[in-house]
């Protein structure tokens, strides 16, 4: 609760997050493109729902993209996979369709026998990954696709890995739109990386500086997108 008659304000770094973060939601520069990865379709089916009316162009890669395939009905292997994320996936791809959304998936995988440095690596289409492979990374065609649309952006949210990026064969996907959205911000665009393993994602290439903005906000940064009101934000004097 506000102090009685003291003023309740925010530091600079949190007046930063609130001022790139908002302007995602206040009438972006367009083409306004969204990259979610990472794991589970379940963390970031609010986020999803919120910014498909939004934007131009939503991008899905990483783990949680083997649900999108799942749900197409094709095998996805021995590939990081939750079933209940399925339907949520279904679901999205129909909310998508019935309002014509620009939602896109892998069209292609990097798939590997194993998850390991020495792992033996192979390019498959999407709907044929084999049932004894596991998907541990986008493949070329989708790279190629992806990061042609990030660098033509002239506002892109990156929340979440396209890969396992931590070990080197399963690394250049993320690699590659850490290097198009590089070049997005060089052209003007602004360009924001929100969620803890993005900023580790574009610490660990050297491009922290080449970007708008690394949010450390982490699952609170995602919820403002979802556009839940945080009790932080809410307390605050004028808050936006």
């Amino acid at each position: 609760m506000k102090a009685q008659g003291k003023p309740c304000v925010a530091g600079l770094l949190m007046a930063r997050e609130l001022d790139f973060l908002g302007q995602l939601l206040r009438n972006p520069p367009r083409p306004f493109v969204a990259i979610l990865g990472g794991v589970k379709v379940s963390d970031k089916i609010g986020v999803i729902r919120n910014l498909l009316p939004q934007v131009d162009t939503l991008i899905v890669g990483g783990a949680m993209a083997y649900a999108f395939e799942k749900a197409r009905g094709s095998e996805v292997g021995t590939s990081f996979f939750k079933a209940e994320d399925a339907p949520i996936a279904a679901e999205l791809m129909r909310f998508a369709s019935d309002n014509g959304y620009d939602l896109r998936t892998p069209r292609d995988f990097l798939v590997a026998d194993r998850d390991a440095e020495d792992a033996t690596i192979d390019y498959v289409p999407s709907g044929q990954i084999p049932a004894d492979k596991m998907g541990m990374d986008i493949g070329p065609q989708t790279i190629a696709e992806y990061s042609g649309v990030v660098e033509g952006a002239k506002t892109v949210l990156w929340n979440g890995p396209m890969g396992r990026f931590e070990v080197t064969p399963f690394s250049k996907g993320t690699l590659e739109i850490a290097r198009a959205l590089a070049r997005a911000t060089e052209k003007g665009a602004l360009t924001v990386v929100g969620g803890g393993d993005s900023a580790a994602a574009v610490k660990q290439m050297g491009l922290s500086d080449r970007v708008s903005h690394v949010s450390t906000g982490g699952g609170a940064s995602l919820e403002f997108l979802e556009g839940q009101e945080l009790p932080g934000v809410a307390v605050l004097d004028n808050a936006v």
